[in-house]
């Protein structure tokens, strides 16, 4: 028996771990709401201090206490002692209160708020067995007062300020409830939306998200016919990078890299990282000549700029492709023609600017063959 013991007991212990680690947002919001629900206690306390249920008031105290232990527990990630304290708290407390003073009272609203923490907490059979125990807790309290009277009960005065004081509260706890829920609703769909659309390593548009903006480009484009200029950006050697110094070191040159192409782009202008080594840049608003001007910038700065990283051997250069749109011409068409112009680079001897030119009406089926060297 003891060696069966010893498996079952790290298991709960390793499940204890990883649910603390689970939804931390929520954890993070019930730590809130203990220091909430103190405060609440302690204005109750005064409360019941005023109506002469000193009882009542004392209760307070206690319960004050536990939800600071609560915070405590859930700051060391004791998530299942703060949840057991909360609910021991929420279920006496509005318990001792309907008793004492009666239902109208309002202590019942707080039952309520456990609604969407259980669900929150537990996997749904589990969720849904604990709200039909509540609810069934909820009628047999309701039931209970029907038949017999408050032990302490209070003017009709007091009651209903005292039930339009909870009602208060609970509106209160609920609202936040649901900008909190908004909040991280809006927040996990922001960084689906940024992991759906960028390179985790570099943080640039990755290819996928570049081929939609691309070709919103393109559209923009064939309305207004401004020019549009694609770089293609390969660096050189990298291949050679990773061997010698590891791909730590390789990732390093990637990130510089796309660090650097943010420096130097403007803020509509787009680029992403495409494939391995290779970077895409789109230049919005600009020509063929403009863009030569920008490649050479980019290519220059990527090299002196790679010194800060380390040792002379550590040097980067960049072959890169250029290629203007022209009417009629796709986004396939425009990639594959700078690709063109980076492979003349590379042959060419690297670390260099090519670029394949617009091509004549006549010649336009045979573009992506004429690549031109401006070094």
């Amino acid at each position: 028996m003891p060696e069966s013991r010893a498996p079952a007991t790290k298991t709960g212990r390793r499940r204890s771990v990883q649910a603390a680690h689970r939804r931390p947002q929520f954890w993070r919001l019930a730590q809130r709401s203990c220091l909430i629900a103190a405060s609440v206690d302690v204005a109750f306390f005064f409360i019941f201090l005023h109506l002469d249920s000193p009882i009542l008031a004392w209760v307070n105290v206690l319960s004050v206490t536990m939800y600071l232990v609560a915070y405590q527990a859930l700051a060391r990630r004791q998530n299942r002692l703060a949840i057991t304290l909360i609910w021991t708290e929420v279920i006496g407390h509005a318990t001792l209160g309907i008793v004492m003073i009666g239902w109208d009272s309002g202590f019942h609203y707080y039952l309520l708020m456990f609604i969407p923490a259980i669900f929150a907490t537990m996997p749904g059979r589990k969720a849904c067995l604990a709200a039909t125990l509540l609810w069934l807790f909820y009628i047999v309290l309701n039931f209970g007062l029907w038949l017999d009277e408050p032990l302490q009960p209070i003017s009709e005065q007091a009651l209903n300020g005292l039930n339009i004081f909870n009602l208060t509260i609970l509106f209160g706890m609920f609202g936040y409830l649901s900008f909190f829920y908004i909040k991280t609703v809006t927040s996990a769909h922001r960084k689906l939306q940024e992991m759906a659309s960028t390179d985790p390593l570099t943080k640039l548009f990755n290819r996928r998200h570049m081929v939609e903006l691309a070709e919103r480009e393109m559209a923009r484009v064939a309305r207004n016919g401004r020019p549009l200029t694609f770089l293609l950006l390969d660096l050189d050697f990298f291949k050679e990078v990773n061997d010698e110094h590891g791909h730590e070191t390789g990732d390093l040159m990637l990130q510089h890299t796309a660090d650097t192409l943010r420096a130097e782009l403007r803020d509509q202008d787009l680029v992403a990282r495409w494939g391995g080594e290779e970077f895409l840049v789109i230049l919005p608003e600009t020509d063929q000549d403009q863009g030569l001007i920008t490649a050479e910038r980019l290519r220059t700065s990527i090299m002196h700029r790679s010194r800060e990283l380390g040792p002379e051997s550590l040097a980067l250069t960049t072959s890169i492709g250029l290629s203007q749109h022209y009417e009629g011409s796709s986004l396939n068409d425009c990639i594959a023609r700078a690709d063109n112009a980076l492979y003349i680079s590379k042959a060419n001897g690297r670390n260099r600017v090519e670029i394949t030119p617009i091509p004549t009406q006549k010649d336009r089926p045979g573009a992506r063959k004429n690549a031109l060297s401006v070094n």
